[in-house]
């Protein structure tokens, strides 16, 4: 008797294990797969800023030497420097500093400072996360975005943008998401520029994400799906995202089409962590 109400809860135990296991899956009702991130086991690229004080310089590096003519382009008009002025971590987060300040770098003066820096890591094809606070203040100019890494060898556009995140001090609650390409540079016809409205960007954490693959470019922010660049006719001018891309993390001051508060000060980017899964 006892045995015999052994072997029946074990029945029970597996057919219930079915169940769950059948409920669990990631497939839904239409069959379509969905692309959150597994776990752990697809996380080929992560930096959760907690293990010290300084930056990872076996993941990025600072990119410090403007490529044009002593400036940056856009008439941006920050010198981006590798100090800890600029750049730190702290509690947790990594802090990209906007002040102003005169600076002289390779002959040239400018009158604020930033940090930009770069992932050393590239990749093709994968679903970014980056968990980030905004910097807030007319004139600054946060991204979190990508550039191909064969861009030495093409330039720009050819190598394709992705633009995760943008934000403009003038334009408060605004977040903007691109592609930049030989066929469009921003406001791409067959999507345009996604914008949503976050009012709380700077003072509190939100998750900056993409899924990219090789059908499309989707654009997230807090898992909701916001903007989708899917060019229905690909080819190498609006669809260059074939190949290995890289991370970069800045804070860029002023540009041609706006100008800086004067009473502007400092603002900071706190990054939270930034993940990359395959997918």
């Amino acid at each position: 008797m006892f045995m015999l109400m052994k072997i029946r809860i074990f029945k029970i135990a597996c057919l219930l294990s079915i169940i769950l296991i059948t409920g669990c899956s990631k497939e839904n009702s239409n069959n379509e797969i969905n692309n959150e991130p597994e776990v752990e086991n697809n996380l080929i690229f992560s930096d959760e800023f907690d293990s010290s004080n300084t930056i990872d310089t076996s993941k990025w590096k600072h990119e410090v030497v403007p490529p044009n003519n002593g400036s940056w382009w856009n008439g941006e008009k920050q010198h981006y420097t590798s100090r800890t002025d600029n750049s730190y971590i702290s509690n947790g987060t990594l802090k990209i500093v906007a002040k102003k300040e005169t600076y002289s770098f390779q002959n040239s003066t400018k009158n604020y400072t930033s940090a930009r820096i770069n992932s050393k890591f590239s990749f093709t094809y994968g679903r970014v996360d980056v968990r980030a606070k905004l910097p807030s203040g007319i004139g600054t100019w946060p991204a979190i975005w990508m550039l191909g890494s064969n861009i030495t060898s093409v330039g720009w556009p050819a190598c394709g943008e992705i633009d995760i995140m943008e934000h403009w001090g003038h334009q408060p609650a605004i977040i903007t998401s691109a592609t930049h390409n030989p066929a469009c540079h921003g406001g791409c016809p067959n999507v345009g520029v996604g914008k949503t409205t976050i009012s709380d960007y700077d003072t509190a954490f939100h998750v900056y994400s993409i899924i990219w693959n090789e059908n499309e470019i989707q654009f997230l922010i807090d898992d909701d799906l916001k903007y989708t660049y899917n060019p229905e006719v690909k080819n190498a001018d609006n669809w260059p995202y074939t190949k290995n891309q890289f991370l970069i993390l800045n804070v860029a001051m002023g540009g041609e089409w706006f100008t800086i508060d004067p009473n502007f000060e400092e603002s900071i980017m706190e990054i939270d962590y930034v993940r990359v899964y395959k997918i």
